[in-house]
């Protein structure tokens, strides 16, 4: 009997599998597939071409060299992949193969990955993006940030620093039953900042459900959940976690958040400097010794 030909097991090796049979403008996407996956899932036909260096027309020509109906089959069976989860030790040992054992390659590669992060932020599209999102955060009554896991320390520091610059801010970064009590936290003319990821945990879909029954707006920022809830956020801020499958990277994550804070205390910079020189006060009351260096004298 003849031997059954064994269909590619990845997204990669569909793709690999084939890359040799494309002309090379499709060989140039085809390789942009499966190192820009994060670009591929979140930006339209014309935006991958010009992330590319090409056209719009052979972005979705090789789409369909590669087997796929559309852009978009294509993009549904890299989504189906991304969410399958690998293990933290399956995306480290990934990103090590890649790495090696040598400090300095190690070092090289981190920084390549949040280097492809702050390219993402300067885009012209992502700007427009934040602005929305920095007019919603100020504009609300209160703020609440999401994260769980590596996100709820990021979510928690976020919180700390809204506060300081006088914007009342709450950190959802409990899990489980105990977000519960958090959640009671949420109003009518509040805010959610979301730092989540696929796939679709129960945490985020009691969320979601839960502003939305208090017309709370809610911004996403992800790389890979936008997608699956696209119709129930009001912004999507999509920040690069690095290579799918690898280790995630947080780094970018954290510039964004900053970028945040310091745009949110442009936007009334009275209040944010009042809120820390109070900040300061506060604490000389508790340490005398402390340093009150940079407080503003009132009138």
């Amino acid at each position: 009997m003849p031997e059954k030909t064994q269909k590619p097991h990845t997204f990669d090796d569909r793709v690999l599998g084939v890359i040799e049979t494309l002309a090379p403008a499709e060989q140039r996407i085809a390789r942009f597939f499966v190192d820009q996956k994060q670009a591929v899932l979140l930006n339209s036909a014309a935006q991958i071409a010009q992330l590319a260096g090409t056209s719009d027309a052979t972005v979705v020509r090789t789409a369909r060299a590669l087997g796929f109906d559309s852009l978009s089959s294509l993009r549904a069976a890299l989504l189906a992949e991304l969410t399958g989860t690998p293990s933290p030790g399956a995306r480290l040992e990934r990103t090590l193969a890649e790495t090696g054992s040598q400090a300095g390659n190690a070092l090289r590669h981190v920084v390549d990955m949040h280097e492809q992060a702050l390219g993402v932020m300067r885009q012209e599209a992502f700007a427009a993006s934040f602005e929305r999102c920095v007019d919603i955060l100020a504009g609300a009554a209160r703020r609440h940030v999401f994260g769980i896991g590596p996100s709820g320390a990021m979510a928690d520091y976020a919180s700390l620093q809204f506060n300081r610059i006088g914007l009342p801010t709450n950190a959802l970064s409990a899990s489980g039953v105990a977000l519960a009590d958090r959640l009671l936290w949420i109003g009518a003319g509040d805010v959610v900042l979301m730092i989540a990821y696929a796939p679709l945990y129960r945490e985020v879909e009691v969320l979601l459900e839960h502003a939305g029954r208090h017309r709370v707006p809610v911004i996403l920022i992800s790389d890979d959940l936008g997608l699956l809830v696209a119709d129930r956020v009001a912004e999507v801020l999509p920040v690069p976690r690095g290579n799918a499958g690898h280790l995630a990277m947080h780094g970018g994550t954290m510039v964004l958040v900053e970028a945040l804070i310091v745009a949110l205390a442009a936007k009334d910079r009275d209040t944010a400097i009042d809120s820390l020189d109070q900040l300061s006060q506060l604490r000389g009351a508790i340490d005398k010794s402390w340093s009150k260096r940079g407080t503003r004298k009132r009138k």
